[in-house]
């Protein structure tokens, strides 16, 4: 299968913020004032896992309502549908893109191959014909079960309508069928044992189960111009553990996590947004860098630490990292 070159689908994607994701059931309409009140950079109205079956029809209603009626602001808005595989999915696409024009994202759990992108994509573009809707419809992806990571490349350049891929951490921790009841913390049994130190006494070090699902969705991200972004993380009285896991996440090159409660929200956005000690330090290599190439230099030092063009390039990701999130800001005012 011949699939459109990496540079190109990145060219025609917009370029948003998406630190925090915040998960609002459409079945809860009293959440919606708040939620758009809130500091999230994208919310999704959830007709899936957190609807029941009997509610499907109902959650759908609300969430076509709430984006027609509701002032959301500048925030990215998404809808995250039923799965192609249940009776829902074809309303749900079809109807909150034909009857909701603020909608910017459908959220599309499950997906097992880039066929399941393409489809979508191709509904969307008949969608869009039939209303004529000017406003073109993207893709959020859910990466959350085994085959999905198996193909998670050939996903992440399934269509240039596709935005962000999403570690759904829970739902691949059934797949996997690790047995664990809350999701998106540690677990200990993934663990290893060192020998015996001279007191006799065994140390315990503990590792991360999900590192491989992870690392290989934010290369394949990157590979082709995608957002990475990370998955719920369940346990929302431990705030110390969600800091720990957006670091982690952050640090594998995701540009966000989901918020399941909104207290949530602002942890997230700090996580994922440049601390002030690399934005001093971006500016000071920028400096030191403009004027050793002005030297005809390509590297200098930076108090004894060796800088050259790569790390020009990094202090300009950091710079355009912040001009996005300033700019967002100055938006909302």
């Amino acid at each position: 299968m011949m699939f459109p070159h990496p540079d190109t689908l990145a060219m025609r994607r917009p370029e948003r913020l998406q630190r925090s994701e915040l998960a609002v059931p459409a079945t809860s309409p009293r959440f919606f004032a708040k939620a758009a009140a809130s500091a999230a950079d994208v919310i999704f109205l959830d007709l899936e896992d957190a609807v029941a079956p009997h509610a499907k029809d109902e959650a759908r209603a609300n969430a076509v309502a709430a984006l027609n009626e509701i002032n959301w602001g500048t925030k990215t808005m998404a809808v995250r549908v039923n799965g192609l595989d249940t009776a829902w999915a074809l309303r749900d696409i079809a109807d909150v893109v034909r009857l909701a024009p603020r909608l910017d994202l459908i959220l599309l759990p499950k997906p097992g191959s880039a066929f399941d992108i393409q489809f979508v994509d191709q509904l969307l573009t008949l969608i869009e014909r039939e209303t004529g809707r000017d406003k073109r419809t993207g893709i959020e992806a859910l990466i959350e079960t085994a085959q999905g990571v198996a193909n998670v490349e050939a996903i992440a350049q399934a269509s240039p309508r596709l935005e962000a891929l999403i570690f759904g951490v829970g739902d691949y921790t059934v797949d996997m069928r690790t047995y664990d009841a809350v999701f998106g913390t540690p677990s200990a049994r993934y663990a290893v044992l060192t020998d015996a130190g001279h007191d006799g006494i065994r140390q315990r070090h503990w590792n991360d189960q999900w590192h491989f699902a992870m690392a290989r969705m934010a290369n394949a991200c990157r590979a082709y111009g995608l957002r990475a972004v990370d998955g719920p993380y369940t346990d929302f009285k431990d705030s110390d553990g969600y800091r720990g896991s957006a670091a982690r996440a952050a640090a594998l090159g995701f540009e966000g996590k989901w918020a399941i409660h909104p207290s949530q929200i602002d942890m997230a956005n700090e996580a994922f947004s440049p601390t002030p000690d690399q934005l001093e330090w971006a500016a000071r290599v920028t400096r030191i860098l403009d004027a050793s190439n002005r030297g005809g230099q390509g590297a200098a030092s930076d108090d004894g630490v060796l800088v050259d063009m790569a790390h020009l390039k990094q202090a300009g990701h950091i710079a355009r990292r912040q001009a996005l999130i300033d700019g967002k800001t100055a938006a909302r005012r």
